[in-house]
């Protein structure tokens, strides 16, 4: 038999078949031997060990086109990165994050700011500009307005599409929203920190017809990008407004990091306001954290 894993819980892989049947499977021993660890969003191969439990043993794993690792899941067409533009605000460095990890595994990404209703200074407009700078596809909206959960519908349909972002942004309502049922439990805010109560607990493949699908992932307020292949110097090629500048500093080779605006060219367009300051910060924050990386 094969399939997809849509979800994986306490060594169990909920594996769902052509013909719309879900089966618990624990993976066979070769896996742990292999180090192998299954994923959601794999096609896999599994034998029935109970048809009436709908009990089964995964055997196999077929060739992933791309592999996350947080979240870990596989198979990915593209990810939504959603963040509200309040309640809790945007932290722009987690974001630019996102984007620099989603493009190291060439995984295309639409950027969703929700809760416009509650932007009541119109700060919307200006995060839109600085990302549609930087090369992005950005839309934004609230998950309780009928048109704008229509256009991410839109957007995702025949793909397989990993929903990502903090807690408490509105992950999980856009989740029930698409599915028109209630997938996933959605939880308040926390008064008292501003941070979004964990709702998602695990990462789960949901479908939304039989060519569209999207992964809930839990949310989280860090993302560390050590470890998967970025090099310090090849950051700058991360952040598609730095290309007009990065050929006009003084010095070949430049960081763009604790620079002056005479000597570096990107930092002189961040200090003018043509590139995003926050942006520019981001990077150098990234920046060095690769660099101290390469350094131990």
């Amino acid at each position: 038999m094969t399939g997809k894993i849509i979800k994986g819980i306490g060594g169990f892989y909920y594996i769902h078949t052509h013909d719309d049947r879900v089966y618990s499977c624990r993976a066979v021993g070769i896996f742990r031997k292999l180090g192998i660890k299954p994923l959601v969003g794999d096609d896999v191969s599994f034998e029935i060990t109970h048809e009436q439990d709908m009990e089964g043993s995964l055997t196999g794993v077929n060739e992933r086109r791309n592999v996350l690792i947080r979240p870990a899941a596989s198979n990915i067409d593209q990810a939504m990165i959603v963040f509200a533009v309040k309640h809790p605000d945007p932290n722009f460095n987690l974001l630019d994050r996102f984007l620099v990890y989603m493009r190291s595994q060439d995984i295309p990404v639409l950027i969703y700011f929700n809760k416009t209703d509650l932007d009541a200074e119109g700060e919307t407009g200006s995060y839109i500009r600085v990302y549609q700078a930087a090369g992005y596809e950005v839309i934004s909206g609230s998950v309780q307005d009928e048109n704008t959960v229509a256009g991410i519908k839109e957007r995702l349909k025949g793909k397989t599409t990993v929903l990502a972002g903090p807690s408490g942004v509105g992950k999980s309502s856009l989740t029930n929203r698409l599915c028109l049922r209630e997938c996933m439990e959605v939880g308040g805010l926390s008064e008292k920190v501003m941070r979004g109560k964990q709702t998602t607990r695990h990462t789960e493949l949901l479908m939304l017809d039989a060519d569209s699908h999207v992964l809930d992932t839990p949310g989280f307020s860090s993302l560390y990008l050590t470890g998967i292949g970025i090099e310090s110097r090849d950051l700058d090629g991360f952040f598609d407004e730095f290309d007009p500048y990065t050929g006009k500093c003084r010095f070949r080779g430049c960081s763009h990091v604790n620079e002056r605006a005479d000597i570096c060219a990107v930092r002189a367009a961040a200090d003018s306001g043509r590139i995003s300051m926050y942006r520019y910060e981001s990077y150098c924050r990234i920046f060095r954290e690769l660099a101290e990386n390469e350094r131990k």
